[in-house]
């Protein structure tokens, strides 16, 4: 009786090449250095500098205002609120409210009901009479160009005093230190702190903040489409 011959086992060409994979871009070395430098290293800094110059060359306060004072009201309510709803508000309550005399005076439960959508408007409706009565009391109705001034007005703290100083009056007393930059300071390791009086002796401006808004978000971060990926090594990134 014939025996059925036996298969040999089939054992994959080693030859055979193996299945591309779709090839990353390459870093440079001087990328690649820059990325793991010291955080606060001059070079990795300007490079930074550079990328945000890159991207936001016109970055600028994002509250619409005519003058000091409704960009000073505009900053209390953006507590909390977004910039695009702030401005929402603000096209009509200028209109009712043209002055630092109307805010101060004003009823405050009808005032309430008109900045009600910037939200916590009960508190910042009283930010905003007291902020005006002082700006009439003691600065002859304008707004303080100190920054210790204008920490003196009910509801303003640096932040503020930093959005008003530098925007309404050109004035570089500080850095802008909201949410954005908090988040993109530790992100890009140009700040070990968590104090925003002790970040915004290591930072920059309204740039952080546009790239906070547009690129750099909380939860998922549009690590791909940075300008700035080489340079960070976070380690929430996305790619």
């Amino acid at each position: 009786m014939a025996t059925k011959s036996k298969k040999k086992p089939t054992t994959k060409n080693k030859s055979a090449p193996a299945k591309s994979k779709a090839a990353k871009p390459l870093k440079t070395a001087k990328a690649v250095k820059l990325a793991h430098a010291p955080g606060t290293d001059p070079k990795r800094v300007a490079a930074i500098l550079a990328k945000l110059d890159e991207a936001y060359g016109n970055a600028t306060c994002e509250l619409k205002h005519e003058n000091a004072f409704q960009l000073l009201i505009s900053t209390i309510l953006s507590a909390q609120c977004t910039d695009v709803r702030v401005n929402q508000v603000a096209e009509t309550l200028y209109k009712k409210y043209p002055d630092p005399k109307a805010f101060a005076y004003a009823t405050p439960s009808e005032l309430e009901q008109d900045i009600r959508p910037t939200g916590f408007f009960r508190n910042k409706t009283k930010s905003v009479m007291g902020a005006s009565k002082a700006i009439i009391e003691k600065f002859g109705g304008q707004v303080p160009r100190t920054m210790e001034e204008i920490l003196t007005l009910p509801g303003v703290a640096r932040k503020t005093g930093n959005v008003v100083l530098g925007t309404a009056y050109g004035i570089a007393s500080g850095v802008v230190v909201d949410t954005h930059v908090l988040r993109l300071s530790s992100r890009l390791d140009l700040s070990r702190n968590e104090d925003p009086k002790k970040v915004e002796q290591d930072l920059f401006s309204h740039q952080l903040i546009w790239h906070g808004r547009r690129v750099c978000h909380a939860r998922k971060p549009k690590c791909i489409e940075c300008n700035m990926e080489s340079l960070c090594y976070a380690k929430d990134k996305t790619v």
